[in-house]
């Protein structure tokens, strides 16, 4: 009978090993992927948000930074950095690779564009355009940019007489 319950012991070990096994690899790979990680080559990031019409900078504008993946698809997470009373923030320690910027600011229109980040520092300049009118389907529109809009003919007099 003893025999029988030293087996019985050694059927309920081997569970308990290949989960303690299975948890050293696991974490194994956790710790390979955060070394990788470690290892990826990042950059600084500086901006500057200036007014277009003026070039005068932007106070507390948002620029927010989205990874995009290869798929051209905006990864999950972000960061929100704020600009100072000069226009400019930083960051340091953006992965290389796709990257989605925004700014948001008061009174101005969004911006929005894709960089590709490859260099140790990189710096890039923002200018916000002011808000522009908006555009209806329903409006006669120039085929060219230098031409008028076109204007409805002036209702007939109704009091002349025909010719």
């Amino acid at each position: 009978m003893r025999w029988f319950g030293h087996k019985m012991v050694r059927m309920k070990l081997k569970p308990v090993i290949a989960a303690a096994v299975l948890a050293m690899l696991i974490l194994t790979g956790f710790a390979l992927a955060q070394r990788d990680a470690d290892d990826e080559p990042t950059a600084v990031m500086n901006f500057l948000v200036l007014k277009e019409d003026n070039g005068k900078p932007v106070r507390n504008a948002a620029v927010i930074m989205h990874a995009v993946n290869f798929h051209g698809k905006q990864e999950r997470g972000d960061l929100e950095l704020k600009t100072n009373a000069e226009g400019k923030t930083s960051y340091e320690g953006i992965p290389y690779g796709k990257l989605r910027v925004q700014v948001l600011a008061s009174g101005f229109q969004t911006y929005g564009e894709d960089f590709d980040i490859n260099q140790h520092e990189v710096s890039i300049t923002i200018k916000l355009k002011r808000p522009q009118g908006q555009f209806s389907v329903y409006d006669d529109h120039p085929k060219d940019s230098g031409a008028q809009p076109k204007q409805d003919a002036p209702p007939a007099d109704q009091n002349k007489k025909p010719d």
